[in-house]
């Protein structure tokens, strides 16, 4: 790392009314002190900004340093420390002897918090001549009675000896004597710090000197042991059995801190089985115990970092972590039980299974914040456990299938695929199960719960005994039928009950009559009045509405609210348990009974459908599907051919599905497990017999703190930097601009370069930037002065705040010949690229269609292509996988319903930005005979802004291949 200092910027807010050098020399001079305090903001704004102000040292000198403020004199601090210290021949200025003069008396104040803060600051000086005056002051600071001032006199030590080991020669002696005599905690930990930095030797021989009494000692000494430990160990392994004993004893410190970082330090010194379970123990203790969620968290990514690299050591602590779904938070639950399901194994699977059977019972009979999202976790978890482990299935099904009344919709779907799965995964399974589904069919209340559950029965009901129990209970579900004839008796039954008079038409087809009959009623006084038709219409939708809302069996109700995918799917279970039932049974007469029977219901369905009783006519689709299904049953020419389509065909559709998601997971598994792999030809490192390397004593911490600043990832690529140079002016102008975009995390770092192509001096050039969307400029670039054909480059920062479509746009100022012109050159726009802010993800199905159903901002874009690629045909998967890598996204729909020559494809598509915005997609498109692709994409978002930053992508793609 580079040795210069770094400053913070400071936003000159005042730019537009800068005072003159005068001015500030005035304000210096003749102002009091919140005068010059003032005056000291600004000539350090404008000195951070690039002007050294060297005129301005004296007045400093003379105005500033006398003062007793409290304020300034920290101000001052700053100035000295930014300040040009070394005359042009590089020897310290004459001027720096005074305020050596003034730093020492600092030194020697009698207030403990100046000397203290003055102690600190000698830590910003970087000037041995300047500094070495100093030296007896900050000796005798050693010996101060306050603490304050000896432990940062401690560290002003070190600072001076790192500058020059000339200037304490006895630093470490000093320390080390300063350690023994010393009894504040803080200041003998600043020392030990100081110690194992300058003089390593000393600290390991202080270490072993008091290595019985480490555990009875401070918490901030205690990290100080641990932190030197874990440093010395990479280059001193001759220690490290010594080492291993004080962390092992450290791991039962009353303080939470040393205890993560004593089992975090064990983990880097030793890979032994015993240590890595007893650090792992202290982490999942540690994240039972301590209360933010933020730690519970990071701990756990500990546990799960160890998992990773010990594979198998850490099973046997499986019911340990989920001692973790105690918290109240969903997101530690999650990484609990993500943690959990991968430590598995047949030998505790029976006791987490136990657990998480309890977990969800409670969450039935308690209410917990977010219970239901905490509910579908525990399902998918029991559901992972029963398909990993087959002997588990049985009794995780039963309990589950118990649930399924008492849960809400989505975990009860949940429930249902699970049973659907199991059931093709497990054939021994599925008597049982089919047996238990029909005894709760009647108490299911979801219109897609019964759905699955109506499927099941149609592919899993294959004995007699099964097909008649289903049967009848579907039949008790459905009610009395033809459902129409029986809701018009009960319309007709409660008209009655008030003397309403119905039509014969009406009792037939449940429609009302064009103009009911007036009825003549007798009033108070004796006498005869017509009651109106309108009286009379009303009371009938009285009437009907409470028949409506009258109680009714569940799945005749389902019918009747109008859920007719549901009526489908009752057509195709009926029609497969009749075929089913012809093909086992010699019944002649039980199977024309349930032929006719079905046939009955269906045809009551459609007719029900366009009634009044329900709250919306069945559409066409459902129509077509049901009709079918009667004339499956009516006019068997081939039954054969329709025993194939209903009984084969869709059960081996649903069984090619559950062998794409098991070769999902089976993929999955498979890279999770590469990436630990080692291969057979790679050598064996024996850490004894090899020669240590840079990258073996790198320290671990060191290696983490890289990777999170980004250094790791920086790579010198002269082609990928040149694509993203933007050229901002053009080659006439006065002043040519390109800039270089590098985005960095959530930032965009714009680095410009001007070039002046005239013969004059530019003065006070500056460009500035502004933006349209959710970006902002936070860092602008200074001002400057550009000479004839030189060249300048500068930086600006902008902040991205989310994936909105981003414009940034500005101009180049600069002076006139007179001092009231200013000249101004326009840049181009700079338009944000999305996709530098949006990853490839993968959600389940069930996700797809809760998040399509929540997410309320959509944009459709059209898509019309030639359906060629530089002259060559493109086919429609080849269309799909140029859209996948253009717009950085993710098909969701399995791979095997993509293959095949087909003329249309339709796919779901998903991508999370990095603010956590979540992206869907469904793409529709087919093949023209012409060859042209043709259909459209919906884009759907929680915000306007990613749907239609995508929707702009892929319309630009179309665009460029026109073009092309």
């Amino acid at each position: 790392m580079a040795e210069t200092s770094s400053y913070t910027l400071v936003h000159e807010s005042w730019s537009a009314d800068q005072p003159t050098l005068q001015d500030l020399r005035f304000q210096l001079e003749k102002g009091n002190d919140p005068i010059k305090i003032e005056a000291m903001k600004r000539i350090l704004v404008i000195m951070l900004n690039g002007d050294p102000m060297p005129q301005l040292l004296m007045h400093v000198i003379r105005f500033v340093m006398p003062s007793k403020s409290k304020g300034l004199k920290k101000l001052l601090q700053f100035y000295w420390e930014i300040c040009p210290k070394l005359n042009s021949d590089g020897k310290l200025k004459n001027e720096m002897i005074l305020v050596c003069n003034a730093i020492r008396n600092d030194l020697q104040h009698p207030n403990e918090y100046i000397r203290g803060a003055t102690l600190r600051f000698l830590g910003k000086l970087k000037e041995p001549e300047l500094l070495e005056p100093l030296i007896p002051s900050v000796r005798a600071c050693l010996e101060h009675r306050h603490a304050y001032v000896r432990k940062n006199a401690v560290f002003a030590v070190y600072s001076i000896y790192t500058i020059s080991e000339a200037l304490f020669p006895d630093a470490a002696d000093l320390v080390i004597g300063f350690l023994e005599n010393e009894s504040d905690t803080t200041c003998k930990r600043n020392a030990f710090v100081v110690l194992s930095n300058i003089f390593p030797e000393g600290a390991i021989q202080y270490v072993q000197k008091n290595v019985g009494a480490i555990s009875g000692m401070d918490e901030l000494l205690q990290l100080a042991f641990i932190e030197f430990i874990r440093k010395d160990a990479l280059t001193n392994s001759a220690n490290k059995g010594r080492y291993l004993r004080i962390v092992f004893d450290l791991l039962e410190a009353p303080s939470n801190t040393v205890v993560y970082e004593a089992a975090t330090a064990l983990t880097a010194l030793t890979s032994n089985p015993v240590a890595i379970k007893a650090a792992a123990g202290k982490f999942i203790e540690l994240s039972v115990k301590e209360s933010d969620n933020n730690v519970k968290l990071i701990v756990l990514d500990r546990v799960d970092q160890l998992r990773k690299r010990n594979e198998g050591v850490l099973n046997d602590l499986t019911m340990e972590i989920l001692l973790v779904l105690s918290s109240p938070d969903i997101d530690v639950r999650h990484r609990a039980l993500d943690i959990a399901l991968e430590m598995i194994t047949s030998k505790n699977v029976q006791e987490v299974v136990l657990l998480l059977k309890k977990e969800l019972t409670k969450t039935v009979d308690q209410d917990y914040e977010k219970n239901n999202e905490y509910r579908q976790l525990l399902i998918h978890s029991i559901h992972s456990c029963a398909i990993k482990f087959g002997e588990v299935a049985s009794s995780v099904v039963e309990m589950l299938m118990d649930f399924i009344p008492n849960f809400n919709n989505t975990s009860a779907v949940d429930v249902i695929l699970f049973v659907k799965e199991v059931l093709e995964r497990f054939p021994e399974l599925r008597e049982s199960i089919v047996s238990r589904l029909i005894a709760i069919l009647g108490d299911i209340r979801s219109g897609k719960v019964y759905r699955s559950a109506l499927w099941v029965l149609g592919e899993y009901c294959v004995s007699e005994a099964d097909i008649r129990e289903s049967w009848k209970t579907i039949r008790s579900s459905i009610g009395e039928i033809p459902i129409l004839a029986s809701e018009q008796r009960l319309l007709d039954v409660a008209q009655e009950e008030t003397g309403e008079d119905i039509s014969a038409e009406s009792k037939v087809n449940g429609s009302k009559t064009s103009g009911p009959k007036p009825s003549r009623k007798v009033l108070p006084d004796g006498t005869y009045a017509t009651e109106s038709a309108l009286t009379s219409e009303s009371t009938v939708n009285a009437k009907l509405e409470a028949v409506k809302a009258a109680s009714k069996p569940p799945l005749r109700q389902l019918i009747l609210d109008g859920d007719y995918y549901l009526s489908a799917t009752l057509a195709s279970t009926l029609t497969k348990l009749v075929l089913r039932y012809s093909q086992i049974s010699s019944d002649e007469k039980q199977k024309n009974l349930l032929r006719a029977e079905a046939m009955l219901i269906m045809i009551s369905i459609l007719r029900v459908g366009e009634s009044q009783f329900v709250k919306q006519p069945i559409d066409e689709d459902s129509i077509d599907r049901i009709m079918s299904c009667i004339k499956s049953l009516s006019e068997i020419k081939k039954p054969e051919l329709i025993e194939d389509v209903f009984l084969e065909d869709t059960h081996a559709a649903f069984h090619s599905m559950v062998i794409a998601e098991e070769s999902k997971r089976a993929d999955k598994d498979r890279l999770e497990k590469e990436k630990n792999a080692i291969q057979v030809d790679d050598s064996l490192g024996i850490r004894q017999l090899a020669a240590k390397s840079a990258s073996e004593t790198q320290d671990e911490f060191e290696v983490d703190l890289s990777k999170a600043t980004g250094a790791e990832n920086v790579t010198d690529d002269t082609s990928s930097k040149l694509s993203k140079i933007v050229q901002l002016t053009g080659f006439s102008d006065t002043v040519y601009a390109e800039a270089y975009v590098k985005v960095h995390q959530f930032d965009i770092v714009l680095d410009v370069l001007l070039v002046n192509q005239t013969t004059d001096t530019l003065q006070n050039l500056s460009v500035e930037f502004a933006t349209l969307g959710d970006l902002k400029v936070v860092e602008k670039p200074t001002t400057q002065n550009l000479g004839p054909h030189a060249f300048h480059s500068v930086q600006a920062t902008i902040k991205v705040s989310s994936t909105d479509t981003g414009v940034i746009f500005g101009n180049i100022v600069y002076d006139g010949t007179s001092s009231t012109d200013t000249n101004i050159v326009i840049l181009n726009d700079v338009h944000v690229d999305i996709m530098d802010y949006i990853q490839p993800g993968f959600i389940s199905e069930t996700d797809f269609r809760s998040m399509w159903t929540e997410f309320e901002w959509e944009n459709k874009v059209n898509i019309h292509s030639n359906g060629t690629t530089n002259g060559k045909d493109v086919s429609l998967k080849e269309y799909l996988d140029g859209l996948v890598t253009y717009t950085n996204m993710t098909v969701l729909t399995p791979e095997n319903s993509l293959k095949g020559d087909c003329q249309f494809l339709s796919a779901n598509l998903y991508a999370k930005s990095v603010f956590g915005e979540d992206a869907l997609a469904n793409l529709s498109i087919e093949k023209e005979v012409s060859g042209n692709i043709v259909g459209h994409i919906r884009i759907r978002s929680k915000g306007q802004g990613l749907a239609l930053s995508l929707g702009d992508r892929i319309a630009l793609s179309q665009r460029s291949a026109k073009s092309t």
